[in-house]
């Protein structure tokens, strides 16, 4: 089966046998092998009534998308409809005080004459989950400042509209909170942040600092809270788009149900697509932000030093070779190149023991080839109704358990160029074996996506202490159309944050300098609202 409709890697896991997708880490993302189902998210006019005819589940979302639960054999089915523009399959996504503050100017802007803390305001963080028993997350009272937790993890209440997870409300929070036992407070809101993740960026964000007297209060310290704790897909222990979507969508519809601002933060990241802005869940972000009153801020990723993007020229007569090495103990990996559809190229693969492929030519659907010890799926795409750019998708299967170790190379011929630009992209590094990268990576380049949606804020980080760019933060691209990535960067170095089951910790990264600027978004909706009181 191939269709223009369906995205290259849904087109793929579709072509593949079921020994190839339980060997990729990737291709079975948003697959349901009980019941021979797909979650997948389509864009799409009209309404959704033919959809609903052939779909087990649709939650709508705003702006003409939705995430649709489908047999696999219906699949064809869906993109014969006229009203469904284009399908894509999820996407795993990874978790990519004091002096930092004083570093931002916050404490001047909390303590000044205008005296902000995010009253009134929402800040939503859609993440791990929260430890809700933290007393930076509580009134001086004790009642908690979380007005609703969307817990996806735990069947059996899901928010109206919605199909998985169980929503909580203040109230049984704080039923939770009086509860005599832990056992007690677990019976009524089970909840927990295993990671810590979300607990630390939603203390920088809006944490009042109730467990350190003050001292570690975080930007909007008095605003309400959403919390979304995303689903965790089978064993990949990370979120997956359709969540990620159905998160934000859930807190900007209670925004406006309530008819607040609200401020909703994203740290997570993917490595997976053309990094200029035109996947779906980055098309979602761009058409949901103009949905009542709020700013979504996206963290720019980790990858900054982490070598998994390459950028090439290509040239007519002049071959050129990207090098990437695989490390030890490496079960999958992937190799995304993204490049003109004008130009016309061949592609030459060589295994660490110097068996060479190739050349792979341009031929809708999936190719296969062998070197030992793997198996390479290659699939060649078109361009979509959003984007103009050709991807070619490379799927590195182990015949036993990992790939080869050592040097592969990727070298391309170049047969026709009208546009010489193209890039390289390998997985995020927590998919990866720490040697999995290019010999020779480009910096420019290494941010993540959601992050070059155009009408989020971008956020990088830097170290306060020495005002020095983090190395690890990703750094824009050479060639978004529209605007230049990051939009701000925020301190993101040892930072000290609230941990799970209360106390402190200190973290560094990207997921950490988002929420500065999400409070302060806060902040800035807090006073906007003021003004606009004023002046009537």
């Amino acid at each position: 089966m191939y269709d223009q409709k369906l995205e290259n890697q849904l087109n793929l896991a579709l072509n593949s046998t079921e020994s190839e997708r339980i060997r990729s880490e990737n291709l079975n993302i948003g697959y349901d092998a009980q019941n021979n189902s797909w979650e997948v998210i389509i864009k799409y006019t009209g309404n959704l009534e033919n959809v609903r005819r052939i779909a087990e589940e649709v939650t709508e979302l705003f702006g003409g998308f939705a995430v649709v639960r489908i047999k696999e054999n219906a699949l064809e089915l869906l993109t014969e409809f006229p009203q469904v523009t284009y399908v894509e399959k999820p996407k795993a996504f990874y978790f990519a005080l004091q002096e930092a503050k004083a570093a931002s100017c916050l404490n001047s802007v909390q303590r000044g004459a205008e005296g902000l803390s995010g009253k009134n305001v929402i800040f939503a963080c859609v993440d791990s989950g929260v430890s809700y028993t933290h007393p930076d997350f509580q009134n001086e009272d004790g009642t908690t400042r979380i007005l609703y937790l969307w817990d996806q993890t735990i069947p059996g209440n899901p928010p109206a509209g919605y199909s998985r997870g169980t929503e909580y409300t203040a109230e049984q929070i704080n039923k939770a909170l009086q509860a005599g036992t832990p056992q007690e407070r677990k019976a009524i809101v089970p909840s927990e942040d295993i990671s810590g993740h979300g607990t630390s960026v939603l203390g920088i964000g809006a944490g009042n600092g109730r467990g350190s007297n003050g001292r570690l209060r975080g930007v909007a310290y008095e605003s309400d809270i959403i919390v979304v704790k995303l689903g965790i897909p089978g064993e990949s222990n990370f979120p997956r788009t359709t969540e990620i979507m159905e998160g934000v969508d859930y807190c900007i519809r209670k925004a406006v149900e309530l008819g607040m601002p609200v401020a909703v933060n994203l740290s997570f990241g993917n490595n997976y697509g053309a990094h200029n802005g035109t996947s779906l869940l980055e098309n979602y972000l761009d058409t949901v932000a103009g949905v009542g009153k709020n700013v979504i801020c996206v963290g720019m990723g980790n990858e900054g030093v982490s070598g998994v993007h390459q950028a090439l020229t290509l040239e007519e007569g002049y071959e050129v070779t990207a090098e990437f090495s695989v490390g030890e103990f490496q079960r999958a990996t992937n190799l995304q190149l993204w490049k003109s559809y004008a130009d016309l190229v061949r592609i030459f693969i060589e295994a660490p023991d110097g068996t060479v492929v190739g050349p792979v030519e341009e031929i809708l659907g999936t190719q296969r080839f062998s070197v030992p010890g793997a198996e390479i799926l290659i699939y060649y795409g078109t361009p979509t109704p959003y984007s103009v750019l050709q991807e070619v998708y490379i799927e590195f299967l182990p015949v036993e358990q990992y790939l080869p170790a050592g040097i592969w190379s990727l070298r391309i011929e170049p047969v026709k160029i009208v546009w010489n630009l193209a890039d390289l992209w390998l997985p995020v590094t927590e998919t990866a074996s720490l040697r999995t990268h290019f010999l020779t990576p480009s910096v420019a380049g290494s941010f993540t996506v959601p992050a070059a949606a155009e009408n989020v804020i971008s956020v990088a980080a830097y170290d306060s202490r020495t005002d020095a760019y983090a190395d690890f933060s990703g750094r824009a691209f050479r060639v978004l159309p529209w605007a230049e990535k990051p939009d701000l960067a925020a301190p993101g170095v040892d930072i000290q944050v609230p941990a799970v089951g209360g106390g402190y910790r200190r973290v560094s990264g990207t997921s950490f300098a988002t929420p500065f600027v999400t409070g302060s978004a806060a902040l800035l909706m807090e006073w906007g609202d003021g003004v606009i009181i004023r002046l009537r």
